[in-house]
């Protein structure tokens, strides 16, 4: 498979800097990733990189807990549409979700999916928080709330994303949407092994060095 196409190239580390921003889009140009995933304020610059190419900008929304009002959730997304970006990654509400109060769940991705419209959602479920029946009602929720994708984790709280985490969602979610993992997947190796789970995307900062090392047998 062309996995380059299936990338979010990302850097959203507190620490970045506007010249690390600007080497990470020109790396998704050369090796043709699916996106670049940088925090808000970067994609100004994002955006004048990647003019006149297909390389998207995704975003976080909520980031990294996810705890904060979703009126401040839907203003962040617009405001960042606004801006360029085209796709918007948000944190759920791990505490609602953990209180069982899923009404509110399903409010608050549901408020900011309706907000942002034709422009594709991926929601962060933080599985390291999660337990297996957790997980399976958060992405009951997201796919109640129209999200179009269910992802793995911020790769700021736990160890990230799992093949087991990916299995119960993908059971889960039964196709009504799709699975993206983040968090700690750094080699081709593992990145295959995600996508034959079945993930339809992989966030990563490592992109790079999976493209450079794609021939390497997958034993190694």
């Amino acid at each position: 498979m062309e996995l380059n196409a299936h990338i979010d190239h990302t850097l959203l580390k507190s620490t970045a800097t506007e010249k690390e921003i600007i080497k990470l889009c020109n790396e998704a140009i050369t090796y043709n990733f699916h996106s670049v995933c940088v925090n808000s304020c970067y994609i100004p610059i994002a955006k004048q990189v990647l003019k006149e190419t297909p390389v998207g900008i995704c975003t976080v929304v909520g980031f990294p807990l996810g705890a904060m009002s979703t009126q401040a959730k839907i203003y962040e997304a617009k405001q960042a549409i606004e801006n360029g970006a085209t796709e918007i990654d948000m944190v759920m509400n791990i505490g609602f979700l953990k209180s069982r109060n899923y009404v509110a769940v399903l409010k608050d991705i549901n408020d900011v999916k309706s907000a942002i419209g034709a422009i594709p959602l991926k929601v962060i479920l933080e599985i390291s928080e999660l337990s297996k029946n957790e997980i399976v009602r958060a992405c009951e929720i997201c796919i109640d709330a129209k999200a179009d994708f269910v992802k793995t984790s911020t790769g700021f709280s736990g160890s990230g994303a799992t093949l087991t985490a990916v299995k119960i969602m993908k059971k889960t979610v039964k196709g009504q949407a799709k699975i993206k993992a983040s968090g700690g997947i750094r080699s081709y190796a593992s990145a295959l092994k995600y996508f034959e789970a079945g993930v339809d995307r992989i966030g990563t900062s490592a992109s790079v060095a999976m493209m450079n090392n794609q021939n390497l047998k997958v034993a190694n």
